[in-house]
């Protein structure tokens, strides 16, 4: 908590703060802990299609996966984003992945 000093009328007040909580998400592929903005979002949708979801919005069940090469490989080779998502990924999405990651 940080303190915050000021006037309000003819008193000295002081005001706490709370601190911001950051929202940290598991990767899937490396298991650290980051930002959800540093990772990439791979959905599971209730029709059983798996998707990229570049906005955080689609609806289903998701997992996370670090911006890397590195890691896309190692999540690819341990099957890691298969076993969080519950059903086989396709090696078309694992190719928009590495665009994605390229740039």
């Amino acid at each position: 908590m940080e303190d915050v000093k000021g006037f309000v009328g003819n008193f000295d007040v002081k005001i706490r703060k709370k601190a911001r909580m950051v929202d940290t998400t598991k990767c899937t592929g490396c298991g650290e802990m980051k930002t959800k903005k540093e990772l990439i979002r791979v959905v599971r949708t209730p029709e059983g299609t798996v998707v990229i979801d570049k906005g955080g919005r689609v609806n289903g069940h998701g997992a996370y996966i670090k911006n890397d090469l590195s890691v896309l490989e190692l999540a690819k080779k341990k099957k890691a984003l298969a076993r969080a998502l519950e059903c086989e990924i396709p090696e078309s999405l694992y190719e928009e992945l590495e665009a994605m990651i390229n740039g």
